[in-house]
């Protein structure tokens, strides 16, 4: 059990969602306890035997994940993950491998892509481990991960305190209803992509440039009375949680460039909500 938390950290970053992340790690003991004592006693070591059965499950996943999406009302959003949780061995690391900016780009990876970059780049496991995962050739594991790393060189790297700040200034605009302030925070091509999944009023598509976000903004604060902001850390960046009633109703991820916001993630699919 010792390895409870590595394998919910290594599913979570293979999934983007931490109610499936937590299934995987229950099917994969589910398989260890199935074994006969000596086939148990046969493994030298359990732990990579836990992390290999938890990887193919990730990637039979990911393979299904597609047509999952496809009856996904509106857009999907990885699942954010709070600072803290109630056990610890269910907390999620957080650093930049679980940025929200880092996570969306996943989401454009093949299966086999996403699956060798994790477990080489962000786990440290050797190619030929990866091979034995994902099926293929080391070299065909080392260019996935390689064709991966350029696609994820592209996420911006900027230092906490400057996304801090222009959240915090994001958050006193809204507060105000300063729209003057807001548009100066937003870069021109500003993207807000909502994921309700059905269960909550939404975007069920991107919206993109100043005008739309402001418009979209003010409306948001129009239909939900009440609504006060919380600065939170979202998948270890600086976010902000939307409360109403003292009920988590919206949680904001934030991409920054240049002192600006270029993208806000807005999760309000209930669903998604759980640890918040």
């Amino acid at each position: 059990m010792n390895e409870r938390r590595h394998l919910i950290n290594l599913s979570y970053r293979l999934l983007g969602s931490l109610a499936d992340a937590e299934d995987v790690v229950q099917e994969t003991y589910a398989r260890w306890y199935a074994l006969p004592p000596d086939r148990q006693r046969a493994i030298s070591s359990p732990g990579a035997w836990l992390t290999t059965v938890a990887s193919r499950i990730c990637l039979d996943l990911l393979g299904s994940a597609r047509v999952r999406r496809e009856r996904y009302v509106g857009e999907w959003i990885p699942e954010p993950v709070p600072d803290q949780t109630d056990d610890p061995a269910d907390r999620v690391t957080l650093d930049e491998s679980v940025s929200m900016a880092f996570l969306v780009v996943l989401e454009s990876m093949t299966p086999a892509e996403r699956v060798a970059f994790i477990l080489h780049d962000v786990f440290c496991h050797s190619f030929a481990e990866v091979a034995e995962i994902v099926g293929r050739t080391p070299a065909a594991c080392r260019q996935l991960a390689s064709s991966a790393r350029r696609r994820v060189a592209a996420v911006p790297t900027v230092p906490a305190t400057e996304r801090a700040d222009v959240v915090r200034a994001f958050k006193q605009a809204w507060e105000a209803q300063d729209i003057r302030a807001l548009v100066a925070l937003l870069d021109s091509g500003v993207t807000v992509t909502a994921d309700g999944g059905g269960l909550v009023n939404a975007l069920l598509r991107p919206i993109e440039g100043v005008d739309e976000v402001v418009r979209y903004a003010a409306d948001l604060a129009g239909k939900l009375p009440g609504l006060t902001l919380v600065e939170r850390t979202v998948n270890g960046q600086p976010g902000l949680v939307m409360r109403q009633d003292g009920v988590t109703v919206t949680v904001l991820a934030f991409d920054v460039a240049d002192e600006r916001i270029t993208r806000i993630w807005a999760v309000r699919n209930p669903e998604k909500l759980r640890p918040w």
